[in-house]
């Protein structure tokens, strides 16, 4: 018995990728131990509203609270920090596996509204840097009437 195929001209196409080759150099290249880490250095945010503020969670694990400094300028808001390499004394270590990260974390990021920066308040606890950011009084939106 004869297998038939349904014939389709873009059959190729559907199977083309011009990355592809560009991908494998890039998994080629990639170190083994962070191969499955995305987002070294990011800071992850969960962000949420209501009526009258923002609020922003952030994750930054192994940051001391002094590190981390966060400004706001009208509805842009920029969160940095430092994560410092521990200082080890007395005993020569070998290290075996270094997964951690070390170094500069930064995430900046717009709202749709202003906020009031004299009233926000930050609060950091194991790991989790809570924003309440206020939304400034007046600076909703505004809608033109065409004539």
């Amino acid at each position: 018995m004869a297998n038939i195929t349904r014939m389709s001209p873009f059959r190729a196409m559907e199977r083309f990728s011009p990355f592809e080759e560009l991908e494998r150099m890039l998994e080629g290249m990639r170190m083994r131990p962070l191969a499955g880490a995305a987002g070294f250095g990011d800071v992850r945010l969960e962000v949420s509203e209501d009526d009258k503020c923002y609020t922003v969670k952030a994750e930054m694990p192994g940051v001391a609270k002094d590190d981390i400094k966060v400004s706001i300028d009208n509805n842009q808001v920029t969160i940095s920090a430092e994560v410092k390499q521990e200082q080890k004394t007395g005993e020569s270590h070998n290290m075996l596996c270094a997964e951690r990260f070390y170094g500069q974390m930064f995430r900046g990021f717009t709202l749709e509204s202003a906020v009031d920066d004299a009233k926000a308040d930050a609060k950091y606890e194991n790991g989790i840097l809570t924003l309440t950011l206020p939304k400034k009084a007046g600076a909703g939106s505004h809608k033109l009437t065409v004539h």
